[in-house]
């Protein structure tokens, strides 16, 4: 079973136990960054839990998942469609201020992971922000039927080579879901760097 098929087939289950999580501590960090009305793609959106209340902030939210059960579920708990897409196939250009994806990214291989950062930067507008958590450690594993790639601090700079991102903040959290308060997690945040323009020259 694929990571994408096991969310299709536990997508009830898995947007019950994520739905209600509290997270606001993660808000805290990632929204002082952002303009009241920017812009933002809620990338790997799972229950719709995040985009709901970026919407109900009166932020502009699209949201996506590589689901479409879990796009399903979302769409009518954020009362907006839903796109269903993959990260490979992102097709939107400086199209947002921000993107969240908040244990989504986590599912990447690690060997892709640098060509999906490139598909975001060009969704970004220049100097957007991206925010990304993924489970702390060093592994590229199975489990439970999904692909983990897990990252610690020390992966931060191989994250960033080669691509159009600096980091701003990163740190640790524990999960907040009663079951998992032992599981670590390591949060970064990016801004996107204007890239250099030879044509600009005068």
């Amino acid at each position: 079973m694929s990571t994408i098929e096991y969310y299709n087939t536990n997508a009830t289950e898995y947007a019950a136990s994520t739905v209600h999580a509290n997270v606001s501590a993660l808000y805290d960090h990632f929204l002082p960054y952002l303009a009241p009305d920017a812009s933002i793609l809620d990338l790997g959106c799972g229950s719709g839990r995040d985009s709901k209340f970026f919407i109900d902030a009166g932020y502009h939210v699209t949201a996506v998942d590589g689901s479409q059960e879990l796009c399903l579920l979302a769409s009518e708990y954020i009362n907006q469609p839903v796109r269903h897409l993959l990260f490979a196939d992102l097709d939107y250009h400086e199209q947002f201020d921000a993107v969240w994806a908040c244990a989504s990214l986590l599912h990447v291989p690690k060997m892709e992971i640098h060509g999906i950062f490139q598909k975001i930067s060009i969704a970004l507008k220049n100097h957007g922000i991206l925010y990304l958590s993924f489970k702390y450690g060093n592994s590229e594993r199975d489990s439970g039927e999904r692909l983990f790639s897990d990252y610690t601090e020390s992966d931060i700079p191989w994250l960033v080579e080669n691509t159009d991102f600096s980091v701003i903040e990163f740190w640790q959290s524990l999960d907040v879901r009663s079951n998992r308060t032992t599981e670590k997690w390591l949060n970064i945040i990016f801004r996107k760097v204007e890239s250099f323009d030879p044509t600009a020259i005068v």
